[in-house]
């Protein structure tokens, strides 16, 4: 147990695998997009993107707990302790997260999404000052919220360029995963992370089903590429959720989340060559608000780790 720690406190490790988790990351919200067309999901059908979303992470979550029996060499049952700590993790996370991040994705494009996405890691480790280590917050650690402002600035006005159900949705997203970090860096010191990283997916993905089947959400063609798809975005989840709550068990949440600007990188880049948003991606304010969100992120993890 002791050699385990130490691999997974050191800091290549942690590196390592937090950069795996950011480029799975990056790669969801143009696969989605791909995946909504493809399944010919509209974008004002807020109740199939639901269901869309329900899907994949009740995959994901049968995929962990599969693999965990497999590696365990025994069928891993969900028990009240499990649940008692994956019910407010799943509605923070599969559920809160996602209900808003699935439909603020339809509403916007790939490369505000994903430079929103990045103030994910930013957010979590304000809650982490406020709620676990009680540190000052100051002026430099808002430095990230400055590439919402740039980004939705190149619509000339907030109201062309930042929509309620577009950005506003997807950064309501990043508060909940915020809250929902702060949770499995709690929980996952008192239960197995990888348990219950695949119980709260299972739970909030047929939560999720359930919801938006009950709003009339379907899809309306189903291929084979796009089942291709809900299974690539499932192990997507499945992997850099479960890795990530592993590292979250073993580390301090800055030291883990000072990795997490690959994520909007990763995101940027991605949606460029898989959705041709490559004027948006590379033209001067896309690549200073990529910046700035990534700047935030970094100063505010650097002052949290040289206080530890």
């Amino acid at each position: 147990m002791v050699q385990k720690k130490n691999t997974l406190t050191r800091t290549g490790i942690v590196a390592l695998l937090a950069c795996v988790c950011c480029i799975l990351w990056g790669s969801a919200i143009p696969v989605i997009k791909t995946g909504y067309r493809l399944m010919e999901v509209d974008a004002a059908d807020t109740a199939s993107q639901i269901v869309f979303a329900g899907v994949r992470f009740t995959l994901a979550g049968l995929l962990v707990l599969i693999f965990a029996s497999i590696r365990e060499k025994k069928v891993l049952i969900t028990d009240r302790t499990i649940l008692k700590y994956a019910v407010p993790v799943c509605l923070a996370q599969t559920v809160g997260q996602y209900f808003f991040f699935y439909i603020g994705v339809a509403h916007t494009s790939g490369v505000k999404g994903g430079i929103i996405t990045g103030l994910g890691n930013f957010i979590a480790i304000l809650m982490a000052c406020l709620i676990v280590r009680n540190e000052r917050m100051t002026g430099r650690k808002m430095a990230g919220f400055a590439g919402v402002v740039v980004i939705n600035l190149m619509g000339k006005s907030l109201d062309m360029g930042f929509t309620l159900t577009g950005e506003g949705f997807i950064l309501i997203s990043q508060v909940a995963y915020g809250i929902s970090t702060i949770l499995i860096n709690i929980y996952s010191k008192k239960v197995s992370p990888v348990v219950l990283s695949g119980t709260q997916f299972t739970m909030g993905g047929v939560v999720l089903i359930l919801i938006g089947i009950g709003m009339g959400g379907h899809f309306g063609n189903i291929t084979a590429v796009g089942v291709v798809i809900i299974f690539y975005l499932a192990m997507v989840s499945a992997v850099a959720y479960t890795l990530w709550s592993v590292l979250l068990a073993w580390n301090d949440v800055s030291k883990v989340a000072i990795f997490g600007f690959v994520n909007p990188l990763c995101s940027v880049i991605l949606s460029a060559l898989i959705l041709g948003e490559v004027k948006q991606a590379f033209n001067t304010g896309s690549l200073v608000a990529l910046l700035l969100v990534c700047a935030g992120i970094y100063i505010v993890n650097c002052k949290a780790k040289q206080k530890n």
